[in-house]
């Protein structure tokens, strides 16, 4: 991914929520799955107290063969077949209390809640930060004056607190919004292999239950194939980085030679013109915006799971999701740093 890349990365990547996505943060989750499912089933008395906590250990101290995962994913189209060998055989003559009666959505869709848990919290604490940047240039240059423009062309005067209201207006309802979305994001999984729960017979929502306590989630219905909620939390990514987008269109029009309505600290070269500095943060902004809105659609495609589950939709969100959290977390740095970047706003003086 570019986000990788040895140069690109540092534009375009953000490392705090690329490492929820990194593969030791994926693990730590597929074992939190597997260590509160056993102790759930011992809570239901399907498996023995002892058991369980030995099971337990063992998912702890198993050493993961990564090169193995990689070999199994290429072959079964995801990891948690080879994932569950591999604690099983650390297990050994425990092995019933690690996954019985669950299946790899399980697992892979819990580990997504809680990783989403950990990528809003860090999304509304930058929307947070932002918002108190824009206050306080409101309040140290906001009665500044500037021309209001429509369609691009100039209008009627208003000041520099009239165009920054409209860059930090939609933060709060960013904010609101995601909060909003937390219950149906941060929700175990647990359905079994169709998504009956008829692995554990009529033990199965106080198992799931159980689970949910243990990880901190809510004990939802399965939504091994209802997708919906995933794709307004990605609806809302797009939200964010559109917002972003404006300000950063805003900064980047402001900043045109001949109209010189703001000024910045530290803009980027050219390899050509020396005399350039080009708004290269508020470039991104809107590069940001235009890719998260482009991969909302993808999500709306992965909507659609046939029957039971899909492999197809499942995989297109795997490769969607994760992307648009580091641009949008990216998105937010930039927009953070360009506003401390801000050191005049508004109708420039006229020369004597």
């Amino acid at each position: 991914m570019i986000t990788d890349h040895p140069w690109l990365g540092s534009l375009f990547g953000d490392e705090v929520v690329a490492g929820l996505w990194s593969a030791d943060t994926q693990l730590g989750h597929y074992r939190a799955f597997e260590k509160a499912l056993a102790a759930g089933l011992a809570a239901s008395r399907r498996v023995p107290q002892d058991q369980a906590a030995r099971a337990i250990e063992a998912v702890d101290r198993a050493e993961i063969d990564l090169s193995s995962l990689a070999k199994s994913t290429l072959r079964d189209g995801l990891p948690l077949p080879d994932f569950v060998r591999q604690l099983r055989a650390a297990a050994g003559p425990d092995e019933k209390a690690i996954h019985t009666g669950a299946t790899s959505q399980d697992v892979l869709d819990t580990a997504l809640s809680l990783t989403l848990r950990d990528v809003t919290a860090v999304l509304v604490e930058r929307v947070q930060a932002l918002d108190a940047g824009f206050r306080r240039l409101v309040s140290a240059q906001g009665d500044a004056p500037m021309m209001g423009r429509t369609r691009m062309q100039a209008a009627l005067p208003i000041t520099v607190a009239d165009r920054v209201r409209t860059w930090r207006q939609p933060l709060a309802e960013h904010a609101a919004g995601l909060d909003a979305l937390r219950p149906r994001i941060e929700r175990l999984q647990l359905g079994g292999a169709v998504g009956t729960r008829n692995g554990w017979d009529r033990d199965g929502e106080a198992i799931a239950t159980h689970v949910a306590q243990a990880l901190g989630l809510s004990a939802a219905p399965v939504w091994h194939t209802d997708r919906a909620a995933i794709a307004d939390y990605a609806g809302r990514l797009s939200l964010v980085t559109g917002s972003l987008g404006k300000f950063g269109q805003d900064v980047a029009l402001m900043a045109q030679q001949g109209v010189d309505e703001i000024t910045l600290a530290g803009g980027g070269g050219s390899s050509a013109m020396p005399h350039k500095s080009n708004p290269v943060l508020a470039e991104l902004l809107v590069t940001l915006a235009r890719y998260n809105a482009t991969q909302v659609g993808g999500l709306h495609h992965a909507l659609i799971h046939e029957q039971e589950r899909s492999g197809a939709a499942w995989m297109l969100e795997w490769m969607i999701l994760p992307a648009m959290t580091v641009a949008t977390a990216r998105s937010l740095t930039a927009a953070l740093d360009l506003c401390s970047r801000i050191e005049r706003i508004g109708t420039p003086a006229p020369k004597a």
